[in-house]
Parts: structure tokens; sequence; C-alpha cells
């Protein structure tokens, strides 16, 4: 198609292949311009078409498309994915033709049916669940995997011997996932301060999907919390992040545990976060101290020696002399968010020693660093406060011995007697609801109080009483059904009288180590420890 337009001999060509023998040159004249203007105009939609199709070759499929897209039939035939091939004339310069096979008709009924084209759609199915590759049809077999990384192996050898090799894996993010890490990780180095970056942390906390982040954000706490130990809030910043990714519940953040372990222990027990006086860091060693004390909690029956590798690393900054008092300050903290059990363990009995320690660094006398003085008091309540949520834990298995009664009591004649609203009726079903008669405990100096004797309360109280207790309840419901005989009433009575010695025995044991850790603790810490203790237990060991 040249510049000056289709030629009207080329229109009295075309005509005469369609049978027109009498076209007249003043008809193929005024037919040549309007050809051309509709051969560009399907030239350009079939360009259009290419162009989406994000392809450079113009095929005879766009032309097609472009013909649809005007309402015109398209041309019918067999076509094909390679560009045409055109060969030239030979004696004329301008004159090309297609170079077409030739194919034999018998080779064409002889060849089997190509498989219908399937109509364009997306599926999905699973590459992997938690690192396994599923068997489903999908994916490729195990078995040619393995036979594949068996001969990638044996192609490298060095020296005659063999090599293993390991092909890096290419883990692919989502756009928007690599947007959401870049927005964090941003949001955590530049502004922690701002309330868009607790709407972040609100967000990581709570937002599924976010799974395939967990290792790029493992990897920036570690190295961001190596690096940066200097930065005060960047610290806290971090640390943050990490629990609100320890908190989601929607991620499986257990396999990447030990890698964030050393970076929280980092900011529990290292002997200075930040470069100045004014950073708090004892507030970051206390939020860290809750952040282990949780994880434990969470994730300690997935991995039974999760809590005991992390008190082992407590202890040994605990106990070790060399460690700064920062250092102590973190591992009591963390010790104590472990739970009371492993702080009257581990704590308790190197108590009064380390008190004899840090006494001469809490002395103005002794130690005229204010700071170190300082630090010595933070450890010192530190001490106080794991101590007096120990004996906290310890007073709650008390007894109701220690409450007021819900019965007004009177005293008459050196006997003391309760208030009865109602008479009692000589009814089975009465005798089951009503409790058994009060008791009246003495001691040396007369009648001190009482209690109720019944066993349902759960409380613990003196053999000799609980047993005197029941065994008239037993002869008094002995004497008011009068069917039960003497021999079933003596053996509820033996029942009752070993079952109870051995119950209570036990309780008053415990009640008494807990009125000793009082004692010991009193002794140490002065009426400070009071303020962990609650008032009818305080006004008993008073």
């Amino acid at each position: 198609m040249s510049s000056a337009g289709i030629p009207k001999e080329a229109i009295e060509v075309i005509a005469q292949t369609v049978g027109i023998t009498n076209l007249s040159p003043e008809v193929s004249l005024a037919l040549a311009p309007d050809v051309e203007y509709r051969l560009r105009e399907i030239m350009q939609e079939a360009i259009k078409c290419m162009r989406h199709a994000r392809r450079t070759t113009l095929t005879g499929d766009d032309v097609d498309s472009a013909l649809t897209l005007r309402n015109v039939e398209p041309v019918y035939g067999f076509t094909s994915k390679d560009s045409l091939r055109f060969k030239r004339a030979g004696g004329f310069k301008d004159l090309y033709y297609v170079d077409d096979k030739v194919v034999e008709f018998k080779d064409v009924m002889e060849s089997p049916l190509p498989k219908p084209p399937l109509h364009t759609a997306v599926t999905a199915h699973w590459l992997a669940i938690e690192g396994v590759q599923p068997a489903i049809p999908e994916n490729p077999p195990v078995e040619v995997l393995t036979a594949t990384a068996d001969v990638k192996r044996s192609e490298y050898k060095e020296d005659g011997l063999p090599v293993d090799i390991r092909l890096p894996v290419k883990h692919v993010l989502s756009r928007e996932l690599q947007l959401y890490f870049e927005k964090i990780k941003v949001l955590t180095m530049r502004r922690p301060d701002s309330v868009i970056f607790k709407q972040a942390l609100l967000s990581l906390a709570t937002d599924s999907g976010l799974h395939a982040l967990v290792p790029y954000f493992t990897h920036f706490i570690a190295d961001e919390v190596a690096r940066n130990l200097n930065n005060f809030s960047l610290l806290f910043a971090l640390m943050r992040v990490t629990r609100s990714l320890t908190q989601n519940s929607h991620i499986h953040i257990e396999p990447y545990l030990h890698q964030l372990l050393p970076s929280i222990l980092t900011c529990l027990v290292a002997r200075r976060l930040g470069h100045r006086l004014t950073d708090n860091h004892w507030e970051l060693r206390n939020f860290t101290a809750n952040l282990i004390g949780s994880i434990c909690k969470t994730f300690g029956h997935l991995y039974h020696n999760l809590q005991p590798r992390i008190t082992r690393t407590l202890v040994h900054a605990f106990l070790d002399p060399t460690k700064s008092l920062t250092q102590h300050y973190g591992a009591i903290q963390g010790l104590a968010a472990l739970g009371p059990s492993v702080v009257r363990l581990l704590i308790l009995p190197n108590l009064e020693p380390y008190l004899l320690l840090i006494e001469p660094d809490m002395q103005l006398e002794k130690q005229k660093n204010e700071v170190k003085r300082y630090e010595a008091w933070r450890v010192y309540g530190a001490l106080m406060r794991a101590a007096g949520l120990c004996l906290h834990d310890r007073l709650k298995i008390l007894p109701g011995l220690l409450t007021p009664p819900a019965r007004p009591i009177l005293k008459s004649n050196g006997k003391i007697v309760t208030g009865m609203a109602n008479k009692r009726k000589a009814s089975s079903d009465s005798l089951m609801q009503q409790q058994p008669p009060l008791k009246k405990m003495t001691t040396e100096a007369g009648a001190v109080g009482m209690m109720s004797m019944n066993p349902m309360q759960g409380g613990r109280f003196p053999p000799s009483l609980v047993a005197s207790g029941m065994m008239g309840g037993v002869t008094s419901i002995s004497r008011q059904l009068p069917g039960l005989g003497e021999n079933m009433a003596g053996a509820v009575r033996d029942a009752g009288a070993k079952t109870s010695s051995l119950v209570l025995a036990q309780a008053w044991k415990d009640d008494m180590s807990a009125g000793n850790l009082l004692a010991s603790l009193f002794e140490l810490f002065g009426e400070r420890m009071f303020s962990f203790t609650p008032k009818p237990e305080l006004s008993f060991f008073l």
C-alpha cells in the first residue's frame, strides 16, 4: 500500500476475481479511496489488538479480531501461529508470493485429531501446606524432584569428592505484602510514637494473611536489635512489634521463636540499653519480661524445653556476680514473669545472700555513685515484688478459717452459740440441706473463734476439731434415723477420722509454710511486705 493510494488497476483485478468483468475505469477510480480508508481502519484496529496482547508481530488473529470489532464477518480458513513467508517471484522486482507447503491429503487424514481448545480459566491448588507438598495431579511427583536433585548433585564434584549443592529457592511476595512490610519498617524505625504506628501494631496482631511476612519480620527484628542497642525508642518499638506478632492467632510463629528469643532476651538482660541517662530502660525490661511470660504461657505446651531454656539463661544472669545490676534486674523480672513457682524455687533460696551482696551499694555512706545506688534500689524493689507476689500466691490457698463467719455469734456463759432463725425439722431432706452444728475452737487463753463444719466448703481445720464435728454429725443423723445400724455408724466414724486426719495434716503443713514464708520475708524487707498480704491473713499472722 503506497502513499499514493490503491491504484484503480488493483480494484479491477479484485473485481475480476469475484466475477465482475465489465467494471468501468471511472468506478474503479472512485472505489479506490474508499477501499484504502477501510483497509487503514481495519489495520489500525488489528494493531491495537496486537499491542493489547503484548506482542510485536501482527498475526492473522489480530485481523480477525479487528473485523469482529467492526461487525464484519472474518475470513475463514486454516491459520498458522507462524508468520507468513513471502518469496520474491523470479523476473519481477516487486512481486511476492506465499511459499505454501505441499501437504498430502492422505497424511492429513491419518494424523490424530488435536485436542479441543479449552476455555480460559484460573484454577488454584496448594503448592505446599506447612512445608509439605500435597500429592495432587497439579504438582510434580516427589520421585521426579528427588531424581532431579540427585542428578544435579552428582554433576558438581570437586577433587573427586561429591559436593552437596542446595539450590536457592525464591520466595515470591505479592506487591501488596511488599508494600505492607515496607510501611511497617518505616513506621517502626522513624515514627514509633505516632498514632498510625499503634494502628499498625493492631493490624499485626489481628489481620490474617501475614504468614508469608513472618520470616521477613523475624530477620528485620534480629538485625535491628543487634545494630541498635543504643537506640532506646527503636528497641521498644521492635519489642512491641514482636508482641503483636506473637498475639496474632492467624499466623504460625512457632517455627520462628528460636530466632526471636535471642533478640527478646537481649532487650531484657543486656548491660546497656540506650545511650542517654533519660532513657527509661527499666520500662523496656519490664515490658520484655511480660512478653517472655506471655510466650511461655502461649507456646510452652508446644515446646517442652522452651521455658527451661529461658529459665536457665535468666538464672545464669541472676547468679553471675560479674554481671551489672541492670542485667540482674532484667533477670529477676523475667523469672518473676514465669510464675510464683519459679520464684519460690530459684529466687527465694538465693534471696538472703543476694541482699547481703547489694546492701553496700544501697547505702549512701558506702556508695557515693548516685547511679549505682539507684540501680541497687531498683534491684531491691524487683526482688521485693517477686517475693511478695510469691507470698500472695501462697496465701491464696489458706482456708476460710481466716474470714469472719457468715452468721452472728453470741457468747453466753463461756460458750459460743449461733442464732438460728428457724427450727430444724426432723426430715431427711432438711437434714441433708442443713449444715452440721457449729463447734468451738479453744486455746489456753480461752475461746478465740469458731467456724462451720460443713466439709463442702473446702476449708482446712484442726484434725481434732473436724473429727469431732464429723462424728457429731454422724451421731445426730443416727439418732434421727433409727434404721441406721450401729456397725454402719462405726464404719463411717472410722473412715471419716482417717481421711480428715490425713488431708488436714497436709493442709496445716501448707499453712505453716506460708506463715514461715511471711515471717522470713518480714525479716528481710520489713513492713513493706505487708502490702502483698491480704487483710484477713495479715490479721491472723499478726
